[in-house]
C-alpha cells in the first residue's frame, strides 16, 4: 500500500508550537495565525506544496499586522486619492497617533486632576491656523459637520441653496438628502448654471435657518454662468454656512480658485465646514470654524456627542497643524523639474535592467473633490500596460494609472525617499 503523503502534514497544534509561528501568534493573534496555518495545510492536501513546506508557507503568508489594510505606494498622480485613504499622514502625525494609543490626557488636566476640555490641544492648533475664526469645533467628517449645522440651526426650517450646488459626494451620498435627514426643508433657488444674490434674497423668510454655499465637488460648470458670492449673501440677515470641502485654511498659490477657510470667513460666512483629510493633509475629520456663539451652539447640541472624534484623530490633527508640512503639501509644492529628473533616473535604471521603461511628461490632479479641472505638471515612468496588475499584487503594492495602453507611475505622489523601494518593486514586476 502506497503511503499517502497527506498523512505527514503537520498537526495544527504542532505548528502553533513552532517557535516562529508561536511568536507570530503572540504578535498578530492566535486566530489569524491559525487560519493562515489552515490555508497552508489545505495547499498541502491539494498537493500544491509538500507536507514539510507547510510551516514555511504559513510564515510567508502572514500579514505584517493584525489588520487587513495594506500600505501601498501611490503612483497615480492623484494627490488626495479617496480610494487610497485620502491624505497620507506626516511622520509627526503618525508619531502622535502612536503616543496617543494608550492612556492619555485627552480629557484630563494633569495639573488639577480634574476633567478638561476634550481635544483642547487640537482645537487650539486649529484656531491658530485660522485666526479669523471666533470659535472652532471638530467632528468626524465634513458630512457630519453639515449635518450638525442642519440639526442645530435649521430643524423644521428651510435651508436655502442654489440648484447648481445640489452635489453628490462619494459612494452615492447626496448633500440634499443628508440635510433633509436632519429634519430641514431645502429651498432651492436659481438654476443649474445661474444663481444670483437676488434669487437667495427672494427666498429668505421667517422660516429660513441659514443659507448654504457648497463647493462643487469633482465637477465644474462653465459657459453662461452666474454665482452669488459670500460677500453678497452675508448681508441678507441670516447666517451663511460655507462648505469649502477640501479644507485649505488659507489661499494656496497653485490653486487660486479653490475656496479656503480664511477667505470665506473674511467674506462674511458665519460658519465654514471642511474636511481634515484633503488639502489640509490630516486625518479624517470635519472642521467647523466661525462665529463663537454659533460654534458653541453646535458643540452643545446633543448630536455633537454622536459625531465627536476619537483621541487618535485629535492627536493626528494637532500634529498636522503644528508639525512639519504633511505629504499632501509636499506633493502640491513638488518642483516639476525635479520630478522630471527623478523619472529619468528611474526609467534609465529600469531600462538598464531590461525593462520597457521611459520617462514621460504627465498631468497630476488634486483629487478628493478639490480643485476640479486643475492639472498639475508632473513626470512619470511609463511601462507596458500589463505591468499594472503585477505591480498591484507586489509587496508593497504599487498603484499607478493606465493611459493610452501604458502604465504610468506618476512621481508627484511618490515620496522621493521611496524612489529606491519603487525601483526594486518595478524591477521585480517589469524586468
Amino acid at each position: 500500500m502506497t503511503d499517502d503523503p497527506r498523512r505527514h502534514i503537520p498537526r495544527t497544534d504542532a505548528l502553533l508550537a513552532e517557535p516562529r509561528l508561536a511568536k507570530a501568534a503572540a504578535e498578530l493573534g492566535r486566530a489569524l495565525v491559525k487560519s493562515t496555518i489552515a490555508a497552508a495545510q489545505h495547499q498541502a492536501r491539494l498537493g500544491e506544496i509538500a507536507p514539510g513546506e507547510v510551516a514555511e508557507r504559513a510564515l510567508e503568508s502572514l500579514p505584517p499586522t493584525a489588520a487587513s489594510l495594506r500600505p501601498v505606494l501611490n503612483a497615480t498622480g492623484i494627490v488626495v486619492h479617496t480610494n487610497l485613504g485620502r491624505a497620507p499622514l506626516s511622520a509627526a502625525a503618525l508619531d502622535a497617533v502612536r503616543a496617543a494609543g494608550g492612556s492619555t490626557d485627552v480629557e484630563f488636566d494633569l495639573t488639577t486632576g480634574r476633567r478638561a476640555r476634550r481635544g483642547r490641544g487640537a482645537l487650539a492648533a486649529l484656531a491658530e491656523a485660522v485666526p479669523d475664526a471666533g470659535g472652532v469645533h471638530v467632528v468626524n467628517n465634513n458630512a457630519a459637520a453639515l449635518l450638525l449645522c442642519a440639526l442645530a440651526l435649521a430643524p423644521g426650517r428651510e435651508i436655502v441653496l442654489s440648484r447648481g450646488e445640489l452635489v453628490e459626494i462619494g459612494d452615492g451620498f447626496r448633500i440634499p438628502e443628508l440635510l433633509a435627514s436632519a429634519g430641514a426643508r431645502l429651498r432651492e433657488v436659481g438654476t443649474t448654471n445661474r444663481t444670483t444674490a437676488a434669487d437667495y434674497a427672494a427666498a429668505i423668510g421667517p422660516d429660513t435657518g441659514f443659507v448654504l454655499k457648497v463647493h462643487p465637488s469633482n465637477f465644474r460648470i462653465s459657459g453662461f454662468t452666474a454665482e452669488a458670492r459670500i460677500e453678497e449673501l452675508a448681508g441678507l440677515g441670516v447666517p451663511v454656512v460655507a462648505d469649502i470641502g477640501s479644507g485649505l485654511p488659507a489661499p494656496h498659490p497653485l490653486l487660486p480658485d479653490e475656496p479656503d477657510a480664511t477667505s470665506a470667513l473674511r467674506a462674511g460666512a458665519a460658519l465654514v465646514t471642511a474636511s481634515g483629510d484633503k488639502l489640509l493633509g490630516g486625518p479624517q475629520a470635519g472642521l467647523l470654524l466661525g462665529e463663537r456663539e454659533l460654534v458653541e451652539r453646535l458643540r452643545r447640541h446633543p448630536a455633537a456627542r454622536a459625531l465627536r472624534v476619537d483621541k487618535l484623530t485629535l492627536a493626528a490633527l494637532e500634529a498636522t497643524l503644528r508639525g512639519p508640512a504633511p505629504p499632501v503639501t509636499a506633493a502640491l509644492d513638488a518642483d516639476p523639474g525635479e520630478l522630471k529628473s527623478r523619472a529619468e533616473r528611474l526609467a534609465a535604471a529600469l531600462a538598464g535592467r531590461g525593462a520597457d521603461a521611459v520617462a514621460v511628461e504627465s498631468a497630476a490632479a488634486v483629487g478628493g473633490g478639490g480643485a476640479p479641472g486643475v492639472e498639475l505638471s508632473s513626470a512619470a515612468v511609463s511601462l507596458p500596460e500589463d505591468v499594472a496588475a503585477r505591480l498591484r499584487a507586489a509587496d508593497p503594492p504599487v498603484v499607478g494609472r493606465v493611459e493610452r495602453g501604458r502604465c504610468l507611475l506618476d512621481l508627484r505622489t511618490v515620496d522621493p525617499r521611496d524612489d529606491d523601494r519603487l525601483l526594486e518593486v518595478v524591477a521585480r514586476c517589469a524586468c
